[in-house]
């Protein structure tokens, strides 16, 4: 039987929700949508660039926890309540996902708090061996 178990960054979100950061399921991690909240502070920087580079933060740490990394994202959602939001962002998400692209999606959208400017997605296959 494959493996599931969750991943818990510690946020108060997972709590009162009721959600994983991540679930690993066999070789896939599917890694809940994350904002620019520094969880351990619950500090959010008003700079959407700043905000996606923490949540790029949050997320190779959930990745890593899996046994994973960015390059092995197969799939990655971009959400953003600004349209306009997204192309400053684009140098923060080139650097990251570049040398292995994964499939992406950018979607306008309102997020759950009015102080989240972005929010990320993603879905990576956990290297074989």
């Amino acid at each position: 039987m494959a493996e599931r178990r969750a991943i818990r960054t510690g946020s108060p979100f997972e709590e009162q929700i009721g959600y994983a950061r991540a679930v690993v399921d066999g070789d896939r991690v599917h890694v809940s949508g994350t904002t620019g909240f520094d969880y351990a502070t619950m500090t959010i920087p008003d700079d959407v660039v700043l905000q996606a580079e923490q949540c790029l933060r949050t997320i190779q740490a959930v990745l890593a926890e899996a046994g994973c990394t960015l390059a092995d994202v197969v799939r990655v959602r971009y959400l953003l309540p600004r349209r306009e939001d997204f192309e400053p962002c684009w140098p923060v998400l080139r650097r990251h996902f570049a040398a292995v692209p994964p499939a992406a999606t950018m979607q306008v959208c309102g997020l759950a708090d009015p102080r989240m400017k972005i929010e990320i997605e993603v879905e990576a296959r956990r290297p074989t061996g």
